[in-house]
């Protein structure tokens, strides 16, 4: 009898015998390459922690102990168990989001899917209940081994072992990958002490020992055994990382081993101090496909076979192909272009030139700060680096860009992945204040491509600047080969369609231009006059921008960042010191946190569409609220 359909609390857990839980794993694997084989999503990291999660929940006491997770991509299993089986509408509209979301349980306490964060949240979370008369409530953070190479986590470490009276369990889930292998001297280590033949031969001697044994012999027994391995551990590996730290330390333990996990857990919950837990699991667990994917072991995949693994829909060539492709076309031609990514090689298109010049491409793990200052480093050294980030992690490395990169006037381009609005991961993963929080950055320039071939044009732009950081930002999804232009000015913008008649000028920005042109469309069969044009380079503002708006009766500027503050603000501003008193409408994302939704209805409900802004534009112009029409420059 099917064991799943019962679960509906974490408190029903703990009904089941460990066999029972053991068969209830195994169903949920079911569940999920089910479900997310319709509607994509983070099928590989949620496979892997199977165990993990059931253990957690059988062991503390959600919500009253508060469960972190780092990130929340595996939370999955999480979801699940407090309640939340009907996975038909993962991460779509009004469905079930691909993160935890406090509107969703009071089970789920951090919504950010930014990594290396869990850490600093568990430490504050258990100061506060240790000053507020909570102290009998544990913390719970679950950790990946990929965040831990984000210095957030170091940083949040440092302070835990400072005060070791809290009741703080801190889960290392440790399957040697972040989307790819982890990297760096922290997976070195970690490597070492999963594979230690030392330590296995010891783990095995020791359990079978404890398991003739009596219990309290048993546990003066795991005692003796965790100094041995301490022991042990001084001689076989040289950074004895764990007990340099001042916390307790528990494990490896395997991960997939539920009575392992389990009892691991509840010692650490007995400890009464900060504890880790070293936790191995395998991404992908229990499905072939997924563990023998190198890339990724299915990180995050779109609908696919469940049979097969082999994903469906037709292939269609990306913004990320196009930059990964060109990239490696500009590297054979200028040997002093590098590459740097933040432990997104694959998902940002970098692959291609690390295959093609592996001493090239530097993954620096999941630290943006440390790959934007170690850029400017490179720069110093004569080398061009192009810094490959998704957008919505580059605010994490703005005081580096600034103070590091542009103060010193650095060459270094930076590739915005995703850039605006991304659709089904949700508030944390739109690329959407990139704009707005870069354009102030002094001497920055940046570029907004509306097509492949601009997008070509565009970064070899960017990389021929050697004095100034320089950023190229795209969507996510499918890219069109090319959107012609009329004319190019002399100062590199694009103009793509014009009229004698100067009503509007439409200042379309990258992936909105389609948008602007639709507009124009609109605005052309209601007899209004429009010029629509495409910046390129969206900072610094053109002169020919300025020349254009002083000709036109309203400017109406889009873009797929936040209104305020972005770059249709900074036209405007730039457009008064020019003495132009042309008025100008900003058009953008609100200044909100938008829930996970197709990329299409998002801007649908945020009212950018062709239908929503040329019926605005006309209300305006049949309400006077703009000048008569200008005569035709000549």
């Amino acid at each position: 009898m099917a064991l799943l359909p019962g679960i509906n609390a974490p408190e029903d857990l703990r009904g089941l015998s460990v066999t029972q839980c053991e068969a209830l794993a195994g169903e949920i694997r079911d569940f999920l390459i089910e479900n997310v084989a319709v509607t994509g999503g983070h099928l590989g990291p949620n496979l892997g922690v199977v165990e993990l999660t059931l253990a957690i929940h059988r062991v503390f006491d959600s919500p009253r102990d508060p469960i972190v997770w780092d990130t929340g991509h595996q939370s999955y299993v999480h979801k699940i168990v407090t309640g939340r089986r009907d996975f038909s509408t993962l991460r779509q509209g009004g469905g079930l989001a691909g993160y935890p979301q406090r509107s969703e349980s009071v089970h789920d306490i951090v919504e950010s899917s930014h990594a290396s964060s869990s850490l600093s949240w568990a430490d504050g979370i258990s100061k506060a209940f240790d000053m507020t008369g909570q102290a009998d409530r544990h913390v719970v953070a679950v950790i990946g081994d990929g965040a831990l190479t984000g210095g957030m986590s170091w940083e949040a470490l440092n302070n835990i072992s400072h005060d070791n009276s809290r009741r703080l369990v801190l889960v290392v889930n440790d399957n040697g990958r972040s989307y790819a292998p982890t990297i760096g001297g922290m997976a070195r280590f970690l490597s070492t002490v999963r594979t230690r033949r030392t330590y296995r031969s010891l783990h095995r001697l020791s359990w079978a020992i404890a398991r003739r044994l009596g219990g309290p012999a048993r546990a003066f027994y795991r005692g003796v055994r965790g100094g041995v391995r301490g022991f042990l551990a001084r001689f076989t590996n040289n950074q004895a990382l764990y007990s340099n730290l001042d916390i307790k330390y528990i494990g490896p333990i395997d991960g997939h081993n539920l009575r392992d996990v389990q009892r691991a857990l509840e010692q650490a919950k007995d400890y009464g101090s900060p504890v880790i837990v070293h936790v191995i699991t395998e991404k992908g667990r229990g499905y072939a496909p997924a563990r023998q994917n190198d890339a990724d072991n299915f990180h995050a995949i779109g609908s696919f076979d469940p049979i097969t693994g082999e994903e469906l829909g037709a292939s269609v060539n990306s913004w990320t192909s196009v930059f990964s492709d060109e990239l490696v076309t500009i590297a054979k031609e200028n040997p002093s272009v590098v590459g740097i990514t933040a432990a997104m090689l694959s998902p940002t298109g970098l692959d291609a030139l690390a295959d093609a010049f592996p001493d090239r491409v530097f993954d620096v793990g999941i630290a943006e700060q440390h790959a934007t200052t170690s850029a400017a480093g490179l720069a110093f050294g004569g080398l061009h680096p192009v810094v490959a980030v998704y957008a919505t992690f580059m605010g994490r490395a703005f005081d580096q860009v600034l103070m590091d990169v542009a103060l010193h006037r650095a060459g270094v381009t930076f590739v915005l992945d995703r850039a605006g609005v991304t659709g089904p991961d949700g508030a944390s993963h739109h690329g959407m204040w990139d704009l707005a929080m870069l354009h102030i950055v002094p001497g920055i320039r940046i570029a907004a491509p509306r097509d492949a071939l601009t997008l070509r044009e565009e970064l070899r732009e960017a990389v021929a600047v050697a004095d100034a950081p320089t950023v190229v930002r795209f969507p996510k999804g499918a890219v069109v080969d090319s959107i012609p232009a009329e004319r190019r000015t002399a100062d590199g913008v694009d103009v793509l369609r014009s009229s004698k008649q100067r009503d509007v000028l439409v200042v379309g920005m990258g992936a909105m231009v389609p948008v602007a042109l639709a507009v124009a469309d609109r605005l052309t069969s209601n007899g209004v006059g429009c010029t629509v044009v495409d910046p390129r380079w969206v900072i610094p503002v053109a002169d020919s921008i300025v020349d254009l708006a002083r000709e036109h009766r309203l400017v109406v500027t889009i873009e797929d960042g936040i209104r305020v503050g972005g770059i249709g603000t900074h036209i405007r501003q730039v457009l008064r010191r020019a003495g132009v008193d042309t008025g100008v409408d900003e058009l953008g994302l609100p200044d909100e946190f938008l829930e996970h939704d197709t990329r299409g209805a998002i801007l649908a409900r945020v009212g950018l569409t062709a239908e929503d802004i040329s019926s605005k534009i006309l209300d305006q112009l049949r309400g006077a609220q703009v000048p008569s029409a200008k005569p035709t420059k000549r």
